[in-house]
């Protein structure tokens, strides 16, 4: 399958923009800011909403960063999977039924960051990114020295 000019830098823009909504979402559970928890707040260590807001912000901001990112969103999306199947699909079949728009989309979006890795614009890829700059450069300031 041939790869656009484009592939990776947008798999890195939805890693970065996923990582970051389920990261906000858990600090808003844990921290009462940017709105506060969905509903009432869980007490620390409570099952499932504290752990799961612990999932959120770590795996979250894991993923924002691209580090350990395919574990990170595995986690993250099997964490989406158990709300949706737990919280939501008993309410209904289908997400607009009973409201679980929120986590299908991130349990899905998250599977799909696990599957196809972090993108180019990682932490992961922060090494191999640097070596590829000082190699342009050396090339170039080579290149630079020829034609002088």
């Amino acid at each position: 399958m041939p790869t656009t000019r484009f592939e990776q830098p947008v798999l890195s823009l939805f890693r970065i923009v996923s990582g970051l909504l389920f990261a906000c979402h858990g600090a808003a559970t844990l921290f009462d800011v940017l709105g506060g928890p969905h509903g009432q707040a869980p007490s620390t260590g409570q099952w499932p909403g504290w752990r799961a807001a612990v999932i959120q912000l770590i795996g979250g901001s894991l993923v924002l960063v691209g580090l350990a990112t395919r574990p990170a969103a595995l986690l993250c999306s099997g964490s989406m999977a158990y709300a949706y199947f737990v919280q939501h699909q008993p309410d209904g079949l289908f997400p607009l039924e009973n409201g679980g728009e929120q986590a299908a989309l991130f349990c899905w979006a998250f599977l799909l960051i696990a599957a196809l890795g972090p993108g180019r614009w990682s932490l992961t890829d922060l090494p191999a990114l640097t070596a590829q700059l000082t190699q342009r450069t050396r090339r170039k300031e080579v290149s630079d020295r020829s034609h002088t």
